[in-house]
């Protein structure tokens, strides 16, 4: 099955493997159903890249972002407050932090990693020797019940430290376009490797 690159929007099989191809597709009848060699509609196409831009655009806040120690450090720094030790359960004492909490530029991030309180419990004295520590809390993240330096390398600071905070531009993107792109081209070169539309089988 040699190919032909010199018009790989037409085809990408060389014009003899394509004969051989044609004499198969009008000699098997597949069981009764004929089947045409007609192009993807043009309309399908569009709307396969709407769906994908769409969906890329809707889920931008979404897609890969990691919770950070940074994330949850006023939560644990809530636990200790009287009301909180006061609440009949840990529900009420979530709802106590939660609303103690409210209204900063993290509010959609804690609405998306919610915890309880059984989850502040296991992470508070992680974060607790962190902060301890001076570091920056926005270079570990909370994986399960573990507070971790985040998998992330970026810039040197003035101390020698590097950043480990997740790039704006990375919300899991990167490796969800990779795998994107690789099936848009394997469903071209499967298309393409068929005979060119402009032949069509006699039935």
């Amino acid at each position: 099955m040699a190919w032909k690159t010199d018009a790989p929007m037409v085809s990408l099989t060389d014009d003899s493997t394509n004969y051989r191809n044609e004499e198969l597709w009008e000699r098997e009848d597949l069981g009764g159903v004929t089947t045409e060699n007609n192009p993807v509609p043009v309309l399908v196409v569009v709307l396969v890249f709407i769906t994908i831009i769409t969906a890329f655009l809707v889920t931008m806040p979404l897609w890969g972002q990691r919770p950070t120690a940074a994330l949850y450090a006023p939560y644990v720094h809530s636990m200790d407050k009287p009301e909180v030790l006061a609440a009949k359960d840990d529900v009420e004492a979530m709802k106590l932090i939660v609303a103690m909490n409210k209204g900063t530029p993290n509010d959609g991030l804690l609405e998306r990693h919610p915890v309880t309180m059984d989850d502040l419990r296991m992470i508070r004295d992680q974060v607790t020797a962190l902060e301890a520590k001076g570091v920056d809390m926005r270079d570990y993240s909370v994986v399960g019940d573990r507070v971790v330096i985040a998998n992330f390398e970026g810039n040197y600071r003035p101390d020698g430290t590097r950043m480990r905070q997740q790039p704006w531009w990375d919300k899991g993107f990167t490796i969800d376009v990779f795998y994107l792109s690789n099936f848009l081209l394997w469903v071209f070169i499967v298309i393409k490797r068929l005979p060119p539309v402009t032949w069509q089988p006699r039935r």
